[in-house]
Order: C-alpha cells, then structure tokens, then sequence
C-alpha cells in the first residue's frame, strides 16, 4: 500500500521512533510502513493519521496493487 507516512512525519519532525511510540509500535515497525514492506492494521493506520490530524486516506493511499487482495486470496481468485 502506497503512502504519504515519511512526508508527514518528517513535517513535524519525528523520527520513526518518536511517532513508533506515539502509536505503540517500534522503529522497525514504521521503517516497514514506510519501505511499504508491511501494511498497518486498519486500527494501528487510524492512530497513525490521528498523530497528523489527518484522514487515514490522506496518509494511505489505496490503489490497486500487485498484491492480491485477502478477500480475493480467500476466494480463491486467481
């Protein structure tokens, strides 16, 4: 999932690890969102805008990717 997480945080001069502890995640943890090596939960992406008094959708940006999705996987679809 592509997305606008390092721009925001380096707006307001966070480090991975400060907005990793904002969020209760680790360094490494924000490092993977960023490298867009690992997709945050819907819960743990609704905190991460609410630290930059944004949307989820202004953060994350939701297009179609590569990857299937879950709901395709589960249903088998090629």
């Amino acid at each position: 999932m592509k997305n606008k997480l390092k721009q925001f945080r380096e707006s307001l001069g966070l480090t991975q690890e400060q907005l990793g502890e904002l969020v209760g995640v680790s360094r490494q943890a924000i490092n993977s969102i960023e490298t867009e090596r690992y997709e945050p939960s819907i819960w743990l992406a609704y905190d991460i805008a609410k630290v930059f008094h944004s949307t989820i959708e202004e953060v994350f940006l939701f297009e179609e990717s590569e990857r299937k999705s879950r709901a395709d996987q589960s249903r088998g679809v090629v």
